[in-house]
């Protein structure tokens, strides 16, 4: 599947597809440090390897999948894991037809379009997959880039929950709960 309908991110030497048991380690390169971090995920920070692998992994009708290329920094490894994404049912029983998702990407590829190329193949997988629409239930209100780029790929923001997140250099500041119709 290739990520198609939505608007072009900037041309990149980037692959999108799903992800194999043996991406883990690339995976985990870019992973950790985001969790560790604490800013934009809701992850515990001292979440252990195997448990972001038991949540990032996910099963049909979800998805899990990487971004594979050349680099962002000119590295000449093809192989490498540039970005991932992950794609499940928000909710099960009667919300399990609303789409959510997550991302994360090199930071070498900041601000190069790959984080908006991962969410439109994540659009596209969830409809193919029978999801009716998208939402995210937290959006850190700091993570401007992030707000800015799913805005420019059609979410709305429905709910800034004040004070729901507690970033660990601004203190507790809002989640913005974010939606849109596949």
């Amino acid at each position: 599947m290739s990520a198609t309908t939505e608007p072009e991110p900037s041309s990149a030497a980037w692959d999108i597809r799903e992800a194999a048991a043996q991406d883990w380690p690339g995976i985990w390169e870019i992973l950790e440090p985001v969790i560790r971090a604490g800013e934009t995920f809701t992850l515990d920070r001292n979440t252990t390897e195997d448990e972001a692998r038991g949540r990032w992994f996910r099963q049909a009708p979800g998805q899990t999948f990487v971004a594979v290329g050349l680099g962002c920094d000119g590295g000449a490894d093809g192989g490498r894991v540039l970005g991932t994404g992950e794609l499940h049912a928000n909710q099960g029983g009667g919300g399990s037809h609303v789409a959510n998702a997550g991302y994360a990407v090199h930071p070498a590829c900041a601000g190069r379009g790959l984080a908006r190329a991962l969410c439109a193949y994540s659009l596209d997988a969830a409809r193919a997959a029978g999801f009716r629409a998208m939402q995210f239930n937290a959006v850190v209100e700091s993570n401007v880039r992030a707000v800015a780029a799913w805005k420019s790929m059609g979410f709305d923001v429905l709910a800034n929950i004040p004070e729901a997140f507690n970033h660990p250099s601004l203190g507790y500041v809002g989640l913005y709960v974010m939606y849109r119709k596949l």
